[in-house]
């Protein structure tokens, strides 16, 4: 069996292993990426990038549609194998030419194949032809496998051939009918982009839709997939699941309802990328979410690392914050501390160091591309006061801002943000509404850099602007003499 050494080897080439090994190389480390499928991940060919390109085409006719003069100009409907061709384009063909010509022109060695631990600072590469290289890691092994589809255990469901976020992603044309099972991220922005081109969608969320958001920008999106003919089943969900001799699948819900469809989109939740790592061999559980410290090395159920300490995690697979851009953030974080204890300077993990993922705790962003977008970032009032924190939220109609009213005819929006009474500093911000996306990070620097409220009087946004939402808000906040 062949071997090869260096500083460190990254398991996982999606976006967060190649951000890691960048900053490994960049550290004046060498550095090898394993990958067992494309390089670039699941949100080059399978989340981010194709979904988002899938609902674009259909937000800009909406955006067209809410302007008389612009609408006058656009007749028809969605060119589906347009907007397909655009996903296609955007998921590279689901080749990884061009990433891996990046990987070489970084100077990261790349081994396809399965990457498993088989011993401290061990990973062994099974290729396609059975051939397996053994890879050893002077400084650390990095563990960036993500997460895969979670199919819950129901009846008749794992034999009625459903879809994951992945099939979606991928779809070659649109189905009639689309069942979703789920009512999270992926469920919404899914029913969202099947229902504008042209399927008659229907929702089933036993937690209901967009849980974990604030309830006014959730019940936004509802009231837009209800007015575009989304059948929504909440609190329920299915009992079993059965697809007949002629494709039709059948859901029978625990309300006692029936939906019928040609397709089924499992969008319930995510598994950890651990089950054929080889964990056992260094002590760990397979399959299992893996624990991490301010640094981002991995941890045992006493909450250090033991023998470990050259095994790190980021990304997905430490369930810290499922998002592509934490991950990279950790990531970052992650490589320059691995080069840090390897070149003998100094590791700085106290919040907001160079080398601890802060913001996963405190500051995390998401944009939600359902019609209305849904941004947001930090707590929601809710999860403030879970947290124990004393605070008082306040909301805005978003569709009363100037900005707004010009953006578009009957501009529909909501605006909220959660102050931290104690320290009179934002820790939660969230805006519903068409086009919201781009002003997100505004809120996300706000909340990193703890400004205080009455410095943000000083922050004046510029008029007409959707922005002035900044100062409504901070208006319905009041302002202490």
């Amino acid at each position: 069996m062949t071997r090869n050494t260096f500083d460190v080897v990254v398991i996982g080439a999606g976006p967060v292993g190649e951000n890691v090994a960048d900053r490994v190389a960049q550290g004046g480390l060498t550095v090898a990426i394993v990958e067992r499928e494309l390089v670039g991940g699941e949100c080059s060919y399978w989340a981010c990038m194709p979904t988002k390109a899938l609902l674009r085409d259909t937000a800009a006719l909406r955006a067209v549609h809410s302007l008389p003069g612009a609408r006058a100009a656009v007749t028809g409907e969605p060119d589906v194998a347009a907007t397909l061709a655009r996903r296609d384009a955007f998921a590279s063909h689901w080749h990884d030419d061009g990433q891996v010509t990046w990987l070489n022109q970084a100077g990261i060695s790349l081994f396809r194949g399965v990457g498993r631990l088989s011993g401290p600072r061990t990973v062994e590469v099974t290729d396609t032809d059975g051939d397996r290289i053994t890879l050893d890691a002077r400084q650390a092994v990095v563990v960036a496998t993500g997460s895969g589809a979670l199919l819950p255990q129901i009846p008749g469901l794992a034999e009625s051939a459903p879809w994951t976020s992945r099939d979606a992603a991928a779809a070659a044309s649109i189905p009639a009918r689309l069942a979703i099972i789920g009512g999270g991220v992926v469920g919404a922005e899914m029913a969202t982009a099947f229902a504008a081109l042209g399927s008659q969608v229907t929702m089933v969320a036993r937690d209901g839709l967009l849980p974990a958001v604030e309830p006014f920008a959730s019940d936004l999106v509802a009231e837009a997939l209800k007015a575009r003919g989304v059948a929504l089943h909440l609190l329920t969900e299915p009992e079993s699941v059965h697809r007949d001799e002629s494709g039709t699948v059948r859901l029978a819900l625990a309300d006692g309802s029936t939906v019928e469809a040609d397709d089924v989109l499992v969008a319930t939740g995510r598994t950890p990328g651990t089950g054929d790592l080889g964990l056992e061999h260094v002590g760990l559980t397979p399959g299992a979410w893996l624990h991490v410290d301010e640094s981002l090395r991995v941890v045992g159920p006493d909450g250090t690392p033991g023998d470990n300490a050259w095994l790190y995690a980021a990304g997905d697979v430490n369930r810290r914050a499922l998002l592509t851009h934490q991950g990279k953030y950790q990531a970052r974080a992650l490589g320059d501390a691995i080069a840090a204890r390897a070149n003998g300077t100094p590791v700085d993990t106290t919040p907001w160091g160079r080398h601890a993922a802060t913001a996963d705790e405190r500051a995390v962003p998401q944009v939600i591309f359902t019609d209305p977008e849904i941004a947001s970032v930090g707590h929601t009032a809710a999860s403030a006061e879970a947290a124990g924190l004393r605070i008082r939220a306040v909301e805005y109609d978003l569709g009363a801002v100037a900005g707004a009213a010009l953006h578009a005819d009957g501009y529909t929006g909501r605006a909220g943000m959660v102050v931290d009474e104690d320290r009179k500093v934002l820790v939660g911000f969230t805006m519903a509404g068409p086009d919201v996306a781009e002003l997100l990070h505004a809120a996300t620097i706000a909340i990193t850099a703890e400004v205080p409220v009455d410095r943000l009087w000083h922050a004046v946004p510029a008029y007409p602007t959707i922005s002035e939402i900044w100062l409504r808000l901070l208006e319905a906040y009041g302002r202490e003499d």
